[in-house]
């Protein structure tokens, strides 16, 4: 029987939620974080379904430098970083707010995830696509009540439909009208449901903006509710934590170079130095596409952005 001490960790959970999402809301930093968080959610939810990638191989692939992450390494992954990627820039489309689209606006500039998605990972789609759209239309309903327990208790109750357990199997026409079928996914989809968290947070008024960093879900969920609860708590709970400290560094590292950054009133490089800070080793040509100047004008700008972004030197006296 569980005691008073064991749903700790949901007040803990919520407290430290709630602390963010407010935090965010006059927070100068706040669409650099936005940023940074929609690649850390891309990341768990990857490792959820057995792919581990890191940010790192993510930011490579955003700036142009590589193709997906293990595409080219011949490994036998459940489905394509591609696709995974997509489907969760695609889920943070519900949230309305002005930095939420703005973020999204500019990451789809230096990479079209919806491109990449049917170049690299079309049968993925067409595989999880259904069970992904099943999970958001329940998500996004509302909840009886804005607890945990609650959204664990949705979550148990999606995980009994077949097609969101196994990954439908559905049936495809072929050019001359043939029918086949694809397999079974061959792993856990619980990293759907993972992706999905921070529309159920939001849908049961937990917080106001859609926090895209909150996908960490174990990979087999438990059956007991509360246990899962209990569970999907302490990670919100280690999360909200880790970024609220995430959060105030990026204020402190912002505020030190925007002084250091000499500038006159119409230049762009304090847009760039937030870009920068969004997507750390962003290319001359990525620049330039989102500021829209030339690619020779960017590497001067990013020049500037490198040498603010530099620690201070320390005088030894």
């Amino acid at each position: 029987m569980k005691t008073l001490t064991d749903f700790a960790p949901i007040e803990q959970a919520v407290l430290a939620l709630a602390k963010l999402d407010g935090r965010l809301v006059h927070s100068p930093a706040a669409e650099i974080w936005f940023a940074r968080a929609r690649i850390e959610g891309a990341v768990t939810a990857a490792r959820s379904a057995g792919i581990p990638i890191s940010a790192k191989d993510l930011l490579e692939w955003i700036s142009g430098r590589t193709p997906p992450p293990r595409h080219s390494e011949g490994l036998n992954d459940p489905l394509s970083v591609a696709a995974l990627f997509h489907l969760a820039l695609a889920t943070t489309e519900r949230d309305k707010s002005p930095v939420a689209r703005a973020t999204l606006h500019a990451l789809r500039t230096l990479l079209d995830d919806r491109n990449e998605a049917e170049v690299w990972g079309g049968e993925d789609l067409v595989r999880f696509g259904p069970a992904w759209r099943e999970i958001g239309q329940r998500a996004s309903r509302p909840f009886p009540s804005p607890t945990l327990a609650a959204i664990a208790g949705r979550m148990l109750e999606m995980r009994q439909s077949s097609n969101i357990r196994n990954g439908q199997v559905p049936t495809i026409s072929s050019v001359d009208g043939r029918l086949f079928s694809l397999p079974p996914a061959s792993a856990s989809t619980t990293w759907l449901l993972g992706l999905h968290l921070p529309v159920m947070l939001r849908s049961a008024g937990l917080i106001e903006h859609g926090l895209p960093c909150f996908t960490d879900l174990p990979r087999y969920l438990p059956d007991d509710e509360a246990v899962l609860a209990i569970e999907v708590a302490r990670r919100i709970a280690r999360i909200a934590t880790a970024n609220l400290d995430a959060l105030a560094q990026m204020e402190r590292t912002l505020a030190s170079a925007e002084t250091r950054l000499a500038i006159t009133s119409r230049s762009r490089a304090p847009t760039l130095l937030r870009l920068e800070l969004c997507y750390p080793g962003i290319t001359a040509r990525g620049a330039a596409r989102l500021l829209n100047i030339s690619p020779q004008g960017a590497t001067k700008l990013l020049v500037q952005v490198h040498e603010a972004l530099k620690p201070p030197k320390t005088t030894v006296s």
